[in-house]
C-alpha cells in the first residue's frame, strides 16, 4: 500500500509538470496561467453548486426516513473533485471535472458499492442484524453472536 501511494505522489506531479511544459510551450505562459486560474474558480463554483444539490438530497432522504448512503458517497466524491480542481494541473482538473458530472459520479458510486458489498455490514438500532455474508470477504465476529452481560464496578 505504501509503495502504491509513493508511486502515486511521485507520478502525478511528474505528469502535471510535463503537461504544464507541453501546454505552455504550445499556447504560451499567459494563456496557461489563465487556464489554471479559470479552472480553479470554475471548479470551486461547480463544487459548491453540486455539493449543495447533494446536501439537499441528503436532507430529503433523512426526512423521508431513508438511509442517505448514496448521497454520502456522492458528497465524498464531490469533496475529492473539489480538492482536485483546486490543485493546479491539467490532469487533476480533468479528473475533478469528470467527478463533478453526475453520470460519471454515479458510475463511480456504483463501482464503490460493488467493491464494498460484503465488506460492510449495516446494523440499525432496534433491528436484528442480518447474518454475515459467506465467503472470503465475510466479516468475522469476535463473539460469534453470544451476548455477555457485564456490570461495571467502580472502586
Amino acid at each position: 500500500m505504501f509503495g502504491r501511494l509513493l508511486m502515486f505522489f511521485i507520478t502525478i506531479p511528474v505528469i502535471e509538470l510535463f503537461l504544464f511544459l507541453t501546454v505552455g510551450e504550445w499556447i504560451g505562459l499567459p494563456a496557461t496561467l489563465a487556464i489554471v486560474l479559470l479552472t480553479g474558480f470554475l471548479g470551486a463554483y461547480l463544487t459548491k453548486s453540486q455539493g449543495l444539490r447533494v446536501l439537499n438530497r441528503y436532507r430529503q432522504s433523512l426526512s423521508a426516513g431513508r438511509l442517505p448512503h448514496q448521497e454520502v458517497m456522492e458528497g465524498l466524491l464531490i469533496l475529492v473533485a473539489g480538492a482536485m480542481l483546486l490543485t493546479p494541473g491539467f490532469l487533476t482538473d480533468t479528473l475533478g471535472f469528470l467527478l463533478l458530472t453526475p453520470p460519471v459520479r454515479a458510475a463511480v458510486v456504483h463501482r464503490l458499492k460493488d467493491s464494498l458489498k460484503g465488506r460492510v455490514q449495516l446494523v440499525v438500532p432496534g433491528m436484528a442484524a442480518s447474518p454475515p455474508a459467506q465467503g472470503p470477504a465475510a466479516p468475522r465476529s469476535v463473539s460469534d453472536g453470544k451476548v455477555i452481560d457485564v456490570e461495571v464496578v467502580e472502586d
